[in-house]
């Protein structure tokens, strides 16, 4: 028998490379138009999922230090938005929790009103009766405990910090006119008692705090989080963060990269905030 020969199968000619060239290049529209959604997720989370702040003084330590670089969730402390509420957590400001909250402070200088975002420990719910005797916290007549606060002792102790509200502020003692004007209203019985829809914030190191004793009450809409955990955090002056010229922060990058490894606080990476 006679063995059939088989032709080779076609193999169709390679595809010019210009031409597969051609159908993978992005026009500068695409491109740019790919560039502003990614920035639009990243400006999304930012806002409102997630979002960085450093620690710029020690009025939280030992809790938080100078230097911290915090994450923090934007999410679960926000006043509730009825068309996501189903597809997210929410809940209320607990006593205890450490919050990112806005406060706004009058520019002596211009006049306007600025924003600023501080970090303190909620202390007063709204309806607490609070007061302080020789440094140690009492809400409701309950002594709180005091594991998270720098101690108070003979050397460090303050009346009308760690008395308060007995002695009553004033602006020679730091607080604000308006503040010291308006506290009187809410003192009941050597108790300062939190209004409805408002908060008590102090400082862990509540011997060098500005907080609710020297300005008020925060606001629930004015809180926006609560830092999560600490992603990085590098050993920083106590005034660095007050310098603002182009020339102290190029300084401060500098010394940022020649003593990245030196000066960060590896134990202090991804330390959970409590």
């Amino acid at each position: 028998m006679t063995k059939k020969k088989t032709r080779p199968a076609k193999v169709p000619p390679p595809a010019e490379s210009g031409a597969a060239q051609e159908r993978v290049e992005e026009t500068p529209f695409e491109a740019i138009a790919s560039i502003c959604s990614v920035l639009a997720v990243l400006l999304f989370i930012q806002t409102f999922i997630a979002q960085n702040f450093v620690i710029p003084s020690g009025s939280m330590e030992p809790t938080l230090l100078i230097g911290d670089h915090l994450v923090v969730d934007r999410i679960t402390l926000a006043p509730p938005a009825k068309w996501i509420e189903p597809l997210v957590y929410y809940r209320q400001p607990r006593r205890g929790d450490v919050v990112v909250f806005i406060k706004p402070v009058p520019d002596l200088v211009s006049g306007k009103m600025q924003y600023l975002y501080l970090v303190k420990r909620l202390i007063g719910l709204p309806g607490d009766h609070i007061h302080l005797q020789d440094g140690t916290v009492y809400i409701n007549g309950v002594a709180q405990p005091q594991g998270h606060a720098r101690p108070t002792t003979p050397e460090n102790f303050v009346q009308y910090l760690d008395d308060f509200p007995a002695v009553p502020m004033s602006p020679e003692m730091g607080a604000t006119e308006a503040w010291s004007l308006a506290m009187p209203k809410y003192v009941k019985n050597g108790n300062l008692v939190v209004p409805k829809g408002d908060y008590f914030m102090m400082g862990d190191n509540r011997h060098n705090s500005l907080d609710s004793r020297y300005w008020g009450f925060v606001p629930r809409a004015n809180i926006i989080g609560r830092p999560l955990f600490n992603y990085w955090s590098f050993r920083t002056p106590g005034n660095e963060y007050n310098k603002t010229g182009i020339a102290a922060r190029v300084a401060w990058t500098g010394h940022i990269l020649l003593h990245f490894f030196s000066g960060t606080r590896w134990k202090r990476t991804f330390h959970v905030i409590h």
